[in-house]
């Protein structure tokens, strides 16, 4: 809530409107009747599709991933991220490329194929990623701690 998602859709907006070949996807909250009902991922070419819903019961069926009183739609996350990261880490090394990835956090985790698709792209040599990682509370997120210690990468703390 402190504006990850805002600052990386204006660095993508400046970025796409300087030439720059730029890919990727940020995650945005749906509300309705003013209250926050889950969120959407929404590629930088236009696609926009369910990452999670608040379940309206507390009955967990098998198979079902959740984050506090979001349900995550993996299914829908994974078709639209996995093929443009597919993408990103398929282009030329001549086509550098931005890759935006907004955000890597709990929801998204649950995807083993994200995981996997994420480091790939960050030892890539032809990919630059601009993307955001949650601060750390609670139990560490593997892939967010190992991205934190990377040397290769520059964490800014946006407050």
């Amino acid at each position: 809530g402190v504006g990850k998602t805002t600052l990386i859709q204006k660095v993508a907006q400046a970025l796409k409107s300087s030439g720059i070949p730029i890919d990727g996807f940020y995650t945005e909250e749906v509300r309705e009747g003013g209250r926050r009902t889950g969120f959407d991922v929404v590629t930088l070419s236009g696609k926009r599709g369910p990452l999670s819903r608040v379940s309206s019961d507390s009955s967990t069926s098998r198979r079902e991933y959740r984050v506090g009183q979001y349900v995550v739609d993996l299914v829908s996350f994974e078709q639209l991220v996995l093929p443009m990261l597919r993408n990103v880490n398929h282009g030329s090394d001549a086509e550098k490329k931005i890759c935006v990835i907004d955000e890597i956090g709990k929801m998204e985790l649950f995807s083993q194929a994200f995981i996997q698709a994420v480091r790939q792209t960050l030892t890539g040599s032809g990919t630059v990623v601009l993307g955001t990682i949650p601060i750390p509370k609670g139990k560490p997120l593997d892939l967010v701690e190992e991205i934190r210690s990377r040397k290769d990468i520059k964490v800014f703390s946006v407050s």
